[in-house]
C-alpha cells in the first residue's frame, strides 16, 4: 500500500517542477530571441498617437475599487449557488443549513460594508 501513495506523491512533484520550469524556460528562451534595440523614441509614453501632456497618475478613489470587489464577492457567490439549487434534492438538509450558513456570512459582510458606508457611490 506504501508504494501506491508514493506513487501518487511522486504525479504531484513531476507536475509541480513542470508547473515552475515551464514558465521559466519559456520566458528565457523569449528574452534569449526577441530582438533588444531600444531606443528614447520607444521608451516614450504612447497615448493614441497624442504626445502626453499631464501626468497619467492619477487620484483614484478607493471606494470604486471596494464597490467593484464586493461586486466580484457576491456574482462568485451566485456561482456557488447555482449548482447547489440545481442538485437541491440530491444533497437534502445538510447542504441546505450549509448553504445558509454561507449566505449569512455573506450577508454580515455585506452588512458590515453598508454600516461601514462603503456602498454609498458619492
Amino acid at each position: 500500500m506504501q508504494h501506491v501513495y508514493a506513487n501518487n506523491y511522486m504525479i504531484v512533484c513531476i507536475f509541480l517542477a513542470l508547473g515552475l520550469l515551464l514558465p521559466i524556460v519559456a520566458l528565457t528562451i523569449g528574452k534569449v530571441l526577441r530582438p533588444h534595440a531600444p531606443t528614447a523614441g520607444k521608451q516614450t509614453t504612447y497615448e493614441s498617437g497624442i504626445e502626453p501632456f499631464h501626468d497619467a497618475r492619477v487620484q483614484f478613489n478607493v471606494r470604486y475599487y471596494i464597490f467593484a470587489l464586493l461586486f466580484v464577492i457576491f456574482d462568485v457567490e451566485t456561482v456557488f449557488l447555482y449548482p447547489w439549487a440545481v442538485a437541491f434534492d440530491q444533497l437534502g438538509l445538510f447542504a441546505l443549513i450549509e448553504m445558509l450558513i454561507f449566505v449569512v456570512i455573506l450577508l454580515i459582510g455585506l452588512l458590515y460594508a453598508w454600516k461601514k458606508k462603503v456602498l454609498k457611490w458619492i
